[in-house]
């Protein structure tokens, strides 16, 4: 929920923006501009008269800044649609705060204050109440729940019994590590926000203001429109390409579903699969080169390596996952018998590359910066730069001053709803550093699967699962990096990206897994259908996502992780076997029309045998697909002779 929750609150929050009074709406818009300026700062490592900023003093003044924003822009109920006099004093306290530990940043990283005095204990307090607040308000309530369980478990480790037992340790010293210590609020979730994630939301909130979802829609168009199932075919490339960009799934249903849905309800689809096609293909955007979504930002610096390695390691698995969805849907169109888009209604592909070639400037710009010139968390503020002065090429794009404080209120409702939703993981992750009991799960988890990789790997399956459909995309990621990752690298020897990407891909599964599938439900709200019919229709469209994590998981060469030699043999099998496997769920094969029911599931198996990373895999996958070809053949050779 985390991730699709930045965007699912994005319109609500637009128009309680818009509701703001004069002078708090001019706060608001200076602390934006006040938050995003000191990270241009920090990412460039600008100096101001030789005052060089320590990385702690930097993270509490970014907190501060965002976290006060939060309160302005999100309700503590959804009936609230004015800011009330408790949020604006949450506000004051939350800056306020941050502030005083900005001013005594380098007390509080070379001496520390542990434990705490009466005072540092009660902001401490404070600051942690606002924190959780802040992330109710943007990702709900269960998944404060979950991190206040692990914040507190130190308190009670001591009884906890087998594998839960851990060291535990007094109240102020708990309660101090999560906002004075360097695995608390400024460790992990700092990080990612602070030196990855914030400028590449400042990308998609400059994009989105500049109508980058429209032109990927009417591009996909252009290219795609005039086939059969034309719109579903565009929901696809144009979610992916625009998903690529902005990195959040709701936030792409939104600014593409708005055009793709209605399109194919028009030729004909029903409402149901119209939503599950747009959920299936916004939520492959999240998991996209080159932004993805943000727990990707989180696996970077989990790991500590660049976050281009991460992009990388994520094009092929993507690739496949689209590819899959595109054979489905252009399955279901030939089934039922769908045309393309008449031509009249398709936009000139000339004239949209004339007018939206900025935007795949920016992305080829954006590209390069990360994977050739190594920019890392820079290269979006240089693609944010090069977009804003492209945007003055046209007049419809022209950066107007109400423009700009629209572009800039954007960013900044990205940025603090970003904020409010990530910083409560460090209460996950420092729960579980203090009390040790991250190396004991996993070996217990080994354990539980008796030493046998395969059964470890469907613990961790399940538990992705359970934490994914409750809507807890990024701390079910935390959790099982904590826990379950070394278990699979150590047990089964697995690649260290795999393992984690193989997470990433199972917790994911929430945006379009009932019962909490927030793609899938904005696209039924756009679409007008039944949330859990068109939850469920997204399952059977993304059921391919299920099996590519395996393929990688195996064979690391599918994560670029290996000879090149290697990457392309597997690529093409991978290739072969998803195309075979997403044909057999849908019914329907290229050359050879309806399969019969017999046929689909003998299709299906060999298909994910032959993707599966193994030699007799391979050989065993052949098998069933020649066999059942074969028969399908003769049967269709003997119908031809009996009708003749």
């Amino acid at each position: 929920m985390e991730q699709g929750n930045v965007a699912s609150e994005a319109e609500f929050s637009a128009t309680r923006l818009k509701r703001l009074a004069g002078w708090l709406k001019t706060m608001y818009l200076v602390l934006c501009t006040l938050g995003i300026l000191l990270a241009i700062h920090w990412a460039f490592n600008i100096t101001v008269r030789g005052y060089v900023m320590l990385q702690n003093a930097y993270y509490y003044l970014l907190i501060g800044i965002f976290l006060a924003g939060a309160y302005i822009i999100l309700p503590a109920r959804k009936s609230d649609k004015i800011t009330r006099w408790y949020d604006i004093s949450a506000a004051i306290f939350s800056l306020s705060i941050c502030g005083y530990l900005f001013m005594n940043s380098w007390e509080i990283g070379m001496v520390g204050w542990f434990p705490p005095t009466h005072l540092q204990l009660i902001l401490a307090i404070i600051l942690a109440l606002l924190v959780l607040e802040a992330g109710r308000r943007a990702a709900g309530s269960i998944y404060i729940v979950v991190c206040i369980l692990f914040g507190a478990y130190p308190l009670f480790a001591e009884s906890m019994p087998g594998v839960l037992f851990g060291v535990s340790s007094p109240f102020s010293n708990i309660i101090a590590s999560h906002i004075y210590g360097s695995d608390g609020i400024t460790g992990l979730p700092a990080k990612v926000i602070g030196d990855y994630l914030i400028g590449f939301l400042a990308f998609a909130g400059v994009l989105i203001v500049t109508g980058a979802g429209a032109f990927f829609v009417n591009l996909a168009l252009g290219m795609l429109g005039r086939f059969r199932g034309g719109p579903a075919k565009v929901a696809v490339i144009g979610s992916g390409l625009f998903g690529s960009l902005s990195g959040s799934v709701a936030s792409n249903v939104i600014a593409t579903g708005t055009f793709t849905i209605p399109a194919m309800k028009r030729l004909g689809y029903p409402p149901h699969y119209a939503g599950a096609v747009e959920a299936c293909s916004s939520t492959g955007g999240a998991i996209m080169p080159p932004v993805m979504g943000a727990v990707a930002f989180v696996m970077a610096a989990f790991l500590e390596i660049e976050y281009v390695a991460i992009a990388a390691a994520a094009v092929i698995p993507a690739l496949l996952y689209y590819f899959s969805l595109l054979i489905q849907v252009d399955s279901y169109a030939a089934k039922v018998g769908m045309a393309g888009i008449p031509r009249s209604e398709i936009p000139s592909l000339k004239k949209t590359l004339s007018e939206g070639w900025p935007f795949i400037a920016v992305f080829f710009f954006l590209i390069w910066g990360l994977g050739y010139m190594r920019w890392e968390f820079m290269a979006p503020w240089y693609a944010t730069g090069l977009m804003i002065v492209l945007s003055f090429l046209r007049k419809e794009t022209w950066p107007t001053p109400k423009r700009l404080l629209d572009m800039l209120a954007g960013v900044g409702t990205l940025i603090c709803q970003t904020m409010a939703i990530i910083l409560p993981v460090a209460f996950i992750v420092n729960g579980l550093g203090i009390t040790g009991t991250a190396a004991a799960f996993t070996a217990g988890l080994v354990h539980l699967g008796g030493g046998n990789v395969y059964l470890v790997l469907l613990l961790g399956v399940i538990a992705c699962y359970i934490l994914g459909m409750a809507g807890l995309l990024i701390a079910a990621y935390v959790f099982l990096a904590v826990s379950l990752a070394p278990a699979l690298i150590e047990l089964g020897h697995l690649n260290k990206i795999a393992v984690h990407m193989f997470l990433i891909y199972y917790c994911i599964l929430s945006s379009i897994t009932p019962p909490v599938a927030i793609g899938a439900f904005v696209a039924a709200a756009i679409a007008g259908s039944d949330p859990m019919r068109t939850a469920w229709q997204s399952v059977r469209l993304g059921m391919v996502l299920f099996f590519v994590p395996f393929f990688f998981l195996f064979n690391p060469s599918l994560v670029l992780q290996g000879p090149l030699l290697d990457i392309i043999l597997c690529s093409v099998k991978a290739l072969l076997g998803t195309f075979i496997l997403a044909s057999a769920i849908e019914g329907y094969m290229l050359k050879l029309g309806k399969l019969s029911l017999w046929a689909r599931p003998l299709l299906a198996i060999g298909g994910f045998l032959i993707a599966f990373p193994e030699r007799i895999t391979d050989i065993v996958g052949a098998a069933f697909i020649l066999c059942t070809l074969a028969i399908i053949f003769i049967r269709k050779q003997l119908a031809g002779k009996g009708s003749a």
